[in-house]
């Protein structure tokens, strides 16, 4: 090891000290230099194992839907439980960090499944510009992002858009949410999908609709485009999942 490098983990190591790295679940204290939570947190984490299973309820819903290669959601959203605080602090209270970390882990466990290992590039789900502006940020971008160093792939930013501006699917109920976002969804510089395998990220799967209507314009707007779609998130209710 390097006198640099010994210099640089002496001064991460005297600033955790005085500012411990803080939990996005719990809130406790992270020991170790390279967790995204808790021990505790990963432990009791609401895996889904879905990256695992090519035949699993994200992709059967999706592929009654559109022809994609895989989908997954890694962990349940549980209304009551301390995972759901992650979801909240990166995309409603400004912890975007939290988001890039949360990718890298998305990633890290796609990579550990042989089901993943022909995806080579990545993309968020859009917001529209005036979004981003109120917001601040994209979470699914930087989810993308931590998705895309994992996995050493190329992560493609601009090549979607969204150009209309429609009301938040939460604001919507589940029959409108389809309508809400039908034909919103545009693609940039099509030919850099030609040919390639590319994996759409988005923090969560409710309906499905946000995911479906970003890749049926993928695949319109490049033919040659192979899509799959990896979500951190999906609602243990929208898959009747009780407990």
């Amino acid at each position: 090891m390097s006198i640099l490098s010994d210099i640089r983990q002496g001064m991460e190591s005297v600033g955790e000290l005085f500012f411990p790295r803080i939990c996005p679940v719990c809130g406790g204290r992270i020991e170790g230099p390279n967790q995204i939570v808790c021990t505790r947190c990963m432990v009791d984490a609401p895996l889904t194992g879905f990256e695992l299973l090519a035949d699993n309820p994200v992709a059967r819903r999706a592929w009654n839907l559109i022809p994609i290669e895989r989908a997954c959601s890694l962990l349940y959203y549980v209304h009551d439980g301390e995972w759901r605080h992650l979801a909240h602090n990166f995309k409603f209270y400004g912890r975007w960090r939290w988001a890039t970390d949360a990718g890298r882990m998305m990633g890290s466990m796609l990579a550990e499944s042989p089901l993943w290992g022909g995806v080579d590039c990545v993309a968020a789900v859009p917001l529209h510009p005036l979004r981003r502006l109120q917001r601040g940020y994209n979470q699914s971008e930087y989810l993308a992002r931590g998705v895309a160093e994992a996995l050493g792939v190329e992560y493609l930013a601009g090549v979607l858009s969204r150009h209309t501006y429609n009301r938040p699917q939460v604001k919507t109920s589940k029959e409108q949410r389809w309508d809400n976002v039908e034909g919103i969804f545009s693609v940039r510089h099509a030919e850099r999908l030609a040919g390639r395998h590319l994996l759409l990220v988005d923090d969560v799967f409710t309906t499905g609709a946000t995911m479906i209507s970003c890749g049926e314009a993928i695949l319109r707007a490049e033919t040659d485009c192979r899509l799959s779609l990896a979500t951190l998130f999906v609602s243990k209710q929208e898959l009747g999942i009780h407990g």
